[in-house]
């Protein structure tokens, strides 16, 4: 395999096992550590801007949904670009986008499009991601039709 998928696997890897493990400097490091980064939450049509949006972003995931998990369902990548469809489970504890929590629990199938920095000038492993998560439609809590639902 291309030693620069290779890389990129790696890194991508670091950046869920992060998610997973709630260690968020971990996740952070993963990201261009500079203007460039960015994380898009693609059904609210709203871009994270620079490694400090990323890092709201991050911090605002954590306190409304304090036990995320993310379940990597299938893989996908090619030089500059990996793709991960998964599953994202937790609690609703916390608001996020102006929702007040509800206690649900939220089930999310997505694919996340993260894109490398790779081979770019000036760039190192560590400058890796920049992050646009396309959820499918398929967002479901336990007590109410949507994760948005305030119902």
């Amino acid at each position: 395999m291309d030693s620069i998928v290779e890389r990129q696997r790696g890194i991508v890897t670091e950046h869920i096992r992060g998610e997973n493990d709630h260690d968020w400097p971990a996740v952070y490091d993963t990201f261009v550590q500079d203007d460039r980064a960015y994380y898009d939450v693609v059904p609210l049509g709203t871009r994270f801007k620079g490694i400090e949006g990323v890092r709201s972003f991050y911090q605002a995931i954590a306190t409304a949904m304090p036990d995320l998990h993310i379940e990597v369902t299938s893989e996908y990548d090619v030089p500059g670009c990996s793709i991960r469809e998964v599953v994202i489970t937790g609690t609703h504890k916390g608001e996020f986008a102006c929702v007040k929590p509800l206690g649900n629990a939220i089930r999310i199938e997505m694919a996340s499009f993260m894109g490398s920095t790779q081979g770019q000038e000036n760039s190192s492993q560590s400058e890796y991601i920049t992050t646009k998560r396309a959820y499918s439609g398929r967002c479901k809590a336990s007590k109410g039709p949507t994760l948005l639902s305030r119902n």
